[in-house]
């Protein structure tokens, strides 16, 4: 057996591990977080695991929905989500980031302060009212979509407060789609204000990074319309000797593909976590 062929074989064990382990009992909650900057309450969910009653000190991922979606989309269409807290030992926030927020502070609509709320507002709400472990070390952000491109673009932006970061089919270079999903709403035409679109684009801000400085892992289907500036984004992190786990198969911009890829990412998460646990 090839030594892919055992790393995939492996990975299919760990999912039906995490999807049918029995009594477990990881807690599900909707709370209500507040930003200041956008003078608001925003709902979330959060989900606890089942050693969380046990008083240790738990590290977090923040995982974003996609365009259109809301905090409830991560619970409602993978079932078992809640099981996967339990195994990986973590807990597991979905913000919300509004219908079409990109996770930017908008520069053409101040009403749309997503980055702040997420990275700052809470991060430091979840710390405050959960046992966390509460520096970058213990703390990770993936998400699918828009939620792909958020991602990376906060880790990237806010290295002091996330120590891992995945994308799922994420639109990590929103140049080629001027005329999509709000995104002009929240920086302004294309063609009015490129300097906007050029400064806001993940694949754009890699000189941000340093070899080691961020433990990454970027996935998106073969069929996926955001899969050619994922390899893009791929080939500029090879350049840039910048390390990082690049995943793709035959698969589309859906469900279904990413109740498969949040497997994974969970599972680089918790391989993260491990190997800087503060001993």
């Amino acid at each position: 057996m090839s030594m892919l062929a055992i790393i995939r074989a492996l990975v299919i064990v760990s999912f039906v591990l995490v999807f049918n382990q029995p009594g477990q009992a990881s807690k599900i909650d909707t709370v209500a977080t507040t930003s200041a900057s956008m003078n608001k309450t925003i709902k979330a969910v959060v989900i606890t695991p089942d050693s969380y009653a046990d008083g240790k000190e738990l590290p977090v991922l923040y995982l974003l929905h996609g365009y259109g979606g809301n905090y409830s989309d991560w619970p409602k269409k993978v079932a078992g989500l809640g099981k996967a807290a339990d195994t990986y030992q973590m807990i597991v926030v979905c913000p919300d980031g509004n219908v079409g927020s990109w996770y930017f502070d908008s520069p053409a609509d101040p009403s749309f302060r997503y980055e702040t709320y997420v990275a700052d507002e809470l991060v430091s709400w979840v710390d405050n009212h959960y046992k966390t472990i509460k520096n970058r070390s213990g703390r990770a952000i993936t998400g699918l979509s828009m939620g792909g491109h958020g991602a990376l673009y906060l880790a990237f932006r806010h290295q002091n407060v996330f120590g891992a970061a995945g994308s799922m089919s994420g639109g990590v270079d929103i140049r080629p789609f001027p005329n999509n999903w709000d995104m002009a709403k929240r920086l302004g035409a294309y063609s009015q204000f490129p300097e906007r679109w050029e400064q806001n684009t993940v694949i754009n801000l890699l000189y941000l990074l340093t070899p080691g400085a961020l433990s990454l892992i970027i996935d998106c289907g073969t069929e996926d319309f955001f899969f050619r500036v994922n390899n893009n984004l791929h080939e500029k992190l090879l350049e840039r000797n910048i390390a990082h786990d690049y995943i793709t198969r035959p698969g589309a911009h859906n469900w279904t593909y990413w109740n498969n890829a949040v497997i994974y990412q969970m599972l680089f998460m918790r391989t993260y976590f491990d190997k800087h646990a503060i001993k």
